[in-house]
């Protein structure tokens, strides 16, 4: 339900009570707040290992572990990099793992009258990579980070080896209609005001008619520290919740239009895994994305999944991954 089944539970709760590792220390402006843990990330050893990229599009929050090749994760919305927390520990052996917080989502600090559209968001992601020196990337996309992904393939294709994608926007199916009452609250400045209620009583979160119910096969995945996580940053101010509707708005009209050429001549292999329970976006979805592109390895289906999968099912991920990488 995030971005899309907000929509029913964000509309529905309005009106019907639910509501009620290894850092580049070197380069200027990056700094981290301590080195990366070990073991498994909670929410307390990510918070701690969150690091600031300045940039002109603002302080860019994101968590970095391991080393060599990097990989770019894009979250879903409205979460932010956490989100990603059980893939970092499981592939951090492989590649130099980065996942920011968008603009207008996490802890990244946006500047002053900066845009938050999807294509703002993949021009910031591109200049976040020059600022952490990273040539180029694996992309792995969940959600509304499937569109701002394709954005930077046909933007920037040099900067993309691989792309693993997961439920989420096509260009057929964004925005899909499910985010349409989503939008109407944005325009009303009354998208964030669902997150009071869940931050107040978390287990209305994991109602069936809650997001929890909307993206997750079990909604006991949203933990506790995770509703924290997620929702506590996005109402910290007026100017954020401002900015959270205005993401929402962005993908008003379709952000991924007239860009079909450009994602067919891309020549990186992509790999679509889906899980096939969700309600928010078209079942034909991953067979358009994998016909969008001219070097798909496919689309894999799991049973009984929703959206919001890869947090779910990490292991799952990071063996798509490894495998899509090329490495044991």
């Amino acid at each position: 339900m995030q971005r899309r089944q907000f929509i029913g539970l964000a509309a529905g709760a309005l009106a019907g009570g639910i509501l009620g590792g290894h850092s580049i220390r070197a380069i200027a402006g990056v700094h981290d707040a301590v080195p990366d843990a070990n073991g498994p990330l909670n929410a307390a050893q990510y918070h701690a290992s969150r690091r600031f990229a300045k940039t002109r599009f603002g302080e860019i929050a994101y968590v970095e572990r391991g080393t060599g090749k990097a990989a770019l994760f894009l979250h879903a919305h409205p979460y932010n990099g956490f989100q990603w927390r059980g893939a970092l520990d499981r592939l951090s052996a492989h590649r130099r793992c980065i996942a920011p917080d968008l603009l207008a989502l996490g802890y990244t600090r946006v500047a002053a009258g900066q845009s938050v559209t999807p294509a703002a968001q993949a021009t910031m992601l591109v200049a976040l990579l020059d600022k952490l020196a990273i040539r180029d990337v694996d992309l792995i996309a969940n959600d509304s980070g499937d569109a701002i992904a394709q954005l930077i393939i046909a933007q920037h294709p040099r900067r993309v080896r691989t792309v693993l994608f997961t439920n989420g926007d096509e260009a057929q199916d964004s925005p899909p209609p499910a985010l349409k009452p989503l939008i109407a609250l944005a325009h009303a400045g009354k998208s964030t005001d669902v997150f009071d209620g869940w931050l107040a009583d978390k287990a209305s979160a994991r109602l069936p008619n809650a997001i929890g119910g909307a993206v997750y096969a079990n909604p006991a995945t949203l933990t506790d520290e995770a509703i924290d996580y997620y929702f506590t940053p996005l109402i910290r101010s007026p100017r954020q919740r401002a900015l959270v509707d205005a993401s929402i708005i962005g993908f008003e009209p379709n952000p991924l239009t007239d860009i079909a050429p450009a994602l067919k001549r891309f020549k990186g292999p992509v790999r679509i895994v889906w899980g096939t329970a969700d309600t928010l976006f078209s079942p034909d979805s991953p067979d358009r994305l994998d016909r969008a592109f001219g070097n798909s390895r496919g689309v894999r289906r799991l049973e009984g999944m929703k959206t919001f999968w890869p947090e779910e099912q990490p292991d799952v991920l990071a063996e798509e991954a490894r495998q899509l990488w090329g490495v044991a």
